[in-house]
């Protein structure tokens, strides 16, 4: 839950962590880890479910996001979840090739969205967007194009990745896989909407900015665009590393894979090359669910905006446990933050308030002092009290001298 609150912070960071190194750390680890994994079925049947939940559960908050960095944050995660179900199908080297793929396009889709908040004068909501195409022709284009990797458009990289994952997943042998599989294909409609939903809402559509902004809207400088090119190059010809990385003898010697989890070595004897796979992936539902997803989110977002509004309305209920992230923050205040705090107030009282305070500090002193209180009652200040307490101790050293010593027996 901490990942899109990250989004407070500079663009071109939140595309460096979302893209290539901090959240995605995690897969790396799996994968590198693939012998220790193998020998546990039950390990990847977990990482497998954990997958899929994150993939479809998180893409659903991509949907009800309208802070522009925000749904590509709750894409993140969701692609994460992709990567997961690939390292728990034993399909790692999949899992890794997706992870360089999402790479170009998600740092593409951050800096674009960078792009756009310069323009809207650090405006991040998408309702007061709409209409940008104009403005902004390179942006446009680029965050396109990022959009299509995304959802897995036939011949851009998004799409290798994605559906290599998929179907190493339905001809995975794992328990689970079916659960998984299913899940990751509904993940594919609900990524194409949400990705198009921001797509209308900024780049088409009727301008819903103020006219102050409209005015001065205008494409970003070079220094701003370029990337957003070059990151697009790798986001459609990264597609041709496919054949070493993920069938070829790329990871030989650092990823193992036990022999009854071949299942993305089926899928790499019906490998024949790009253009086949493209022709392949027509005969399964995924493209149709991505089209799916993108008619959808045309239909509602561009063709009749009311329908968003009614739907909202209709399931106020669902709509408010997606806004609230299922509560999973509110649950986390209150069991890990709130116990946290419980564990903490609870040692404070009984260790240091106590223990440490009262038995050990302020009891040493309350019985030193307890002691001087009684012993200052044997300095009287008078002699005659001196005296008999002198005389009382000679009869008692004399007594014991006479009674206890060793010739008082004889």
């Amino acid at each position: 839950m901490w990942l899109p609150d990250s989004m407070e912070g500079p663009t071109p960071i939140s595309a460096l962590i979302h893209a290539a190194t901090m959240v995605t750390a995690g897969i790396f680890m799996v994968a590198r880890m693939s012998p220790l994994f193998e020998l546990s079925t039950t390990a990847l049947t977990f990482v497998m479910i954990i997958g899929a939940i994150t993939a479809l559960f998180m893409g659903f908050l991509g949907i009800v996001q309208n802070d522009i960095k925000r749904v590509i944050a709750y894409s993140t995660l969701s692609q994460l979840g992709y990567m997961t179900v690939a390292l728990g199908a034993s399909a790692y080297a999949a899992g890794i090739f997706h992870l360089m793929t999402h790479a170009f396009f998600k740092a593409l889709l951050f800096l674009g969205a960078g792009s756009v908040i310069i323009a809207m004068h650090h405006d991040q909501d998408i309702r007061n967007m709409g209409g940008l195409r104009k403005y902004m022709p390179i942006t446009w284009i680029t965050m396109l194009i990022g959009s299509l990797a995304l959802i897995g458009t036939p011949f851009f990289s998004g799409f290798f990745s994605k559906d290599t994952i998929i179907e190493a997943v339905h001809h995975a042998h794992i328990p689970g896989a079916g659960i998984a599989y299913w899940a990751v294909l509904l993940s594919v409609f609900v990524t194409a909407l949400y990705t198009f939903r921001l797509y209308f809402l900024v780049f088409h559509g009727t301008p819903r900015m103020d006219d102050h902004t409209r005015e001065h809207l205008r494409e970003s400088p070079w220094v701003v665009t370029l990337p957003l090119i070059l990151l697009a190059i790798p986001s459609v010809v990264a597609r041709y590393w496919i054949d070493p990385i993920v069938f070829g003898d790329f990871f030989n010697g650092v990823i193992y894979v036990s022999p009854e989890h071949a299942g993305l070595a089926e899928v790499a004897g019906h490998f024949h090359g790009p253009l086949a796979f493209v022709w392949h992936a027509f005969q399964g539902p995924a493209v149709y669910l991505a089209l799916g997803g993108v008619f959808t989110a045309w239909y509602i977002y561009m063709k009749n905006p009311a329908i968003a509004d009614t739907l909202r309305q209709r399931f106020n209920g669902l709509y408010t446990v997606l806004v609230n992230k299922y509560y999973f923050d509110d649950a986390n205040a209150v069991v890990f933050a709130g116990g946290a705090r419980g564990v903490g107030q609870l040692f404070w009282k009984i260790g240091d308030v106590l223990i440490i305070d009262g038995l050990i500090v302020n009891g040493s002193a309350k019985v030193v002092g307890w002691t001087a209180a009684v012993v200052r009652k044997m300095q009287t200040g008078h002699l005659y009290t001196y005296a008999f307490s002198m005389i009382i101790g000679l009869l008692f050293m004399l007594s014991w001298f006479v009674f206890f010593s060793p010739g008082a027996s004889q």
